[in-house]
């Protein structure tokens, strides 16, 4: 069963203005799934490569008269990051018959790992992610408990067997350590590299101290910086960026880390049921993990996201923003019944957000518990938001 992805539109919408887009995303995403239903939508014939295939790989040795013999199609390059070299070409390609819709490149890294075509396809390109499944995504068809406790992986969320389920995490994980990172260029020990990411596993939603992480691990403090920007750019952790302004406060200037998976965390973390969450002692944190991603996922790239805390000890979880407006302040709490608190009070004082949130697992209709707070859900925010930007939009014209 195909599950509708939400970029589906804005791929086809764009295919129609750039002459390629590039889909990008952390493997086992549903890329390729996607291209295969966008292929059916195309407005022209298409061809499928896929680089990790000897087969097609091999279609791609003189490129130039490849690409110049199948002009009239859409050509969908699969694991683009295997031949970075390509990207020039594509350029010259481009320049020299520039036809909207012409490439379609599926990767597994960010634009800055993939930085060819950072330099050589500007105003070229458009790029987009495709993240694990959002709620939104599959709310129709199972509840946020399954999506929270396996993820957004489109494989093991439909498993059902708890066994499978580690199995495909064992082996998504030795992939990754062992051979992907090696591929994108990072030669750290990949058992480092595993005792790494465990760690910030078991630290979810805490503030980046690279020198105890340097020294738990007995390597430099830029060997760690270096595997973590590794694992940011290939999109299985965010470094969610603190807020900052003359507000005559001294406020945190670390990052915040997240696993941006859940079913990973819990996966790391041992946990294979409902119950194991409710259970474990950084509920918490997993909860917030677990908020964020779903609700920076959803929103996409319109908005822009960080976190606040005072060096005091005020803090809130979450800030969007549009432009230099605050839209929200939003605070993770797995309570059923969240109240007002003197770090919102402050962060409202300090921010101005328009609105302020407290995300619990369960709220049938937000409903307001103080003036401009309210409960809500993820996926009820993320509507909310996207109804105040459409009334801000109708306010303008």
């Amino acid at each position: 069963m195909y599950i509708k992805r939400s970029i589906e539109e804005k791929v086809l919408l764009l295919l129609g203005h750039f002459p390629a887009v590039a889909i990008l995303g952390p493997r086992q995403t549903g890329k390729t799934t996607l291209v295969k239903e966008l292929r059916k939508k195309l407005s022209k014939e298409s061809i499928y490569l896929d680089l990790e295939n000897p087969a097609d790989a091999g279609a791609l040795n003189h490129p130039v008269e490849f690409f110049r013999s199948v002009s009239h199609k859409t050509v969908i390059i699969d694991e683009i990051q295997r031949r970075p070299d390509l990207f020039p070409v594509l350029r010259v390609v481009i320049d020299n018959d520039r036809i909207n819709g012409r490439f379609i490149l599926l990767g597994s890294a960010s634009p800055q790992l993939l930085f060819f075509s950072n330099e050589t396809l500007a105003g070229r390109i458009i790029h987009l992610e495709l993240t694990p499944f959002e709620y939104q995504e599959i709310r129709h068809i199972s509840d946020f408990r399954d999506h929270w406790l396996k993820g957004g992986f489109p494989e093991p969320y439909i498993l059902t067997d708890n066994y499978i389920r580690k199995e495909w995490f064992k082996s998504f994980l030795s992939a990754y350590f062992e051979r992907d990172l090696r591929l994108l260029g990072l030669n750290t020990s990949s058992t480092n590299l595993q005792r790494l990411f465990q760690m910030i596993t078991a630290s979810q939603g805490g503030l980046l101290n690279v020198s105890n992480l340097a020294n738990s691990l007995g390597v430099s403090a830029p060997t760690v910086t270096h595997a973590i920007s590794f694992f940011e750019r290939s999109f299985i952790v965010r470094l969610l960026q603190p807020w900052h302004a003359n507000i005559g406060k001294r406020l945190v200037k670390s990052p915040k880390i997240y696993i941006r998976d859940s079913g990973i965390v819990n996966y790391l973390s041992g946990l294979s049921s409902y119950e194991d969450l409710l259970r474990h002692p950084m509920v918490g944190n997993l909860w917030e993990g677990y908020v964020i991603e779903d609700i920076i996922n959803t929103l996409g790239d319109e908005y822009q996201f960080n976190f606040y805390r005072t060096a005091d000890g005020a803090e809130c979880d979450l800030l969007i923003f549009k432009g230099n407006n605050c839209i929200a302040a939003i605070d993770a709490k797995f309570t059923p019944q969240p109240k007002p608190t003197k770090s919102m009070a402050i962060t409202m004082k300090d921010v101005k957000p328009i609105k302020a949130f407290y995300i619990v697992p369960e709220c049938q209709a937000p409903y307001t518990i103080s003036d401009n707070q309210l409960v809500a859900t993820p996926w009820q925010i993320t509507e909310i938001i996207r109804s105040f930007r459409e009334n801000q939009a109708e306010k303008s014209v």
